[in-house]
């Protein structure tokens, strides 16, 4: 894998098998977290620097700076101490790493432990729980994989898991035991991707996932739009992406020049659950992409505690149509195990989507879905 883009794994315990190099070298906790805050409170500084610098600010020391241990995301936020947080559950990953970067964690609210933004990505001692019916693959990713790294499921379009690699690491990510070694297209695995594509004609839309595929370079991205481009009834290119949410800075002039001079017809899928997260930075890389020509929606999950409120919701809708961006669908949770305390009953969505249909105009209003092992499109709820 690309050595310089696998900045962190967005899946499973890190085993002997694991294949994936991170960005650089993370900083490293030399007996306590100490040594490690004192750096990264330096970074921080550089980070704040450079944040409103979309066009020359390095989106890969981003990464590299990003927080990675719950004791430096607590005391990032000066939050307080809380029962079981010093070497306790909440000190613990449950197997999947913490990963946030400074530009999303700068829009948390300090000394707040119950920060929509920070309930996100803050590991909880409820994932250590299974209840019935929360599972490793809960969409069926497996069973659509038609070779490494793709899968099929639905008619006329593919998806392609392009990297292990995200640019946070948000808790009820459904791919979060997702064995991307063996399931990514990179390398030889890629080629019997691109095979399956140009075999299959009925295929003309292909989805760029992960992971996400903007933790890709963009002469790695640029060079897969061409390899893609090459398959003459492929017609369409769908980014499923966080970047440019949580990196803003990854909306870069090459990825969108690469973009509009393909002949294949590019559509950016974001993901956001909250109007906190749309900062000034995150709305002008929206906006670029936007007067780029470039159609953009936004995709977010309904989730306890966070946005499973109606004033969250319309206030999420309302910034996302100011910015031109179509707030496209409201997700069901996916039932991934280590995330039910999450989970907001279907009633209570279905509520929450009569009550934003009398405050919304129509097209603001999003599609409340959920995803089904083996049905042939998403649900409608």
């Amino acid at each position: 894998m690309n050595r310089v883009l696998e900045g962190n794994v967005r899946g499973g315990s890190l085993t002997a098998k694991t294949e994936f190099v991170p960005v650089g070298e993370p900083l490293r906790n030399e007996g306590s977290d100490d040594v490690f805050v004192q750096k990264h409170d330096e970074l921080k500084q550089e980070s704040l620097q450079t944040k409103t610098q979309p066009e020359t600010a390095d989106w890969r020391g981003s990464m590299k700076r990003a927080i990675r241990s719950v004791g430096v995301l607590r005391r990032h936020l000066n939050l307080p101490s809380l029962e079981g947080d010093s070497g306790g559950s909440l000190a613990d990953d449950h197997g999947f790493p913490v990963f946030v970067p400074l530009e999303f964690a700068a829009r948390m609210k300090p000394g707040d432990p119950n920060d929509p933004l920070l309930r996100q990505v803050l590991p909880l001692p409820e994932e250590a729980e299974s209840p019935e019916g929360f599972s490793s693959d809960p969409v069926g990713d497996l069973n659509a994989a038609v070779a490494p790294g793709l899968l099929h499921k639905y008619h006329g379009r593919a998806l392609a898991i392009t990297t292990g690699a995200c640019g946070i690491h948000c808790r009820y990510c459904f791919r979060r035991e997702f064995p991307y070694s063996e399931n990514s297209s990179r390398g030889n695995h890629l080629d019997l991707a691109l095979k399956y594509l140009r075999e299959n004609d009925s295929i003309e839309e292909v989805l760029l996932s992960g992971g996400d595929p903007l933790t890709l370079t963009d002469d790695s991205v640029a060079k897969l739009m061409q390899q893609i481009e090459a398959i003459p009834h492929v017609r369409r290119l769908r980014w499923h992406t966080r970047m440019p949410i949580v990196i803003p800075s990854r909306v870069t002039d090459s990825w969108i020049e690469n973009m509009r001079a393909s002949r294949l017809t590019s559509w950016v899928v974001v993901h956001c659950n909250h109007p906190a997260e749309l900062d000034d930075e995150t709305g002008a890389a929206l906006m670029r992409l936007v007067d780029a020509g470039i159609p953009v929606l936004n995709q977010a999950v309904l989730l306890r505690e966070i946005n499973d409120d109606v004033d969250v919701l319309e206030s999420l809708c309302r910034r996302l149509i100011d910015l031109r961006v179509m707030p496209y669908y409201l997700h069901q949770l996916d039932r991934v195990r280590g995330a039910a305390h999450f989970e907001v009953d279907q009633e209570r969505g279905r509520a929450l989507i009569s009550q934003l249909e009398s405050r919304l105009p129509g097209f603001a209003v999003p599609r409340f879905v959920c995803e089904q092992a083996g049905q042939a499109s998403k649900t409608r709820l």
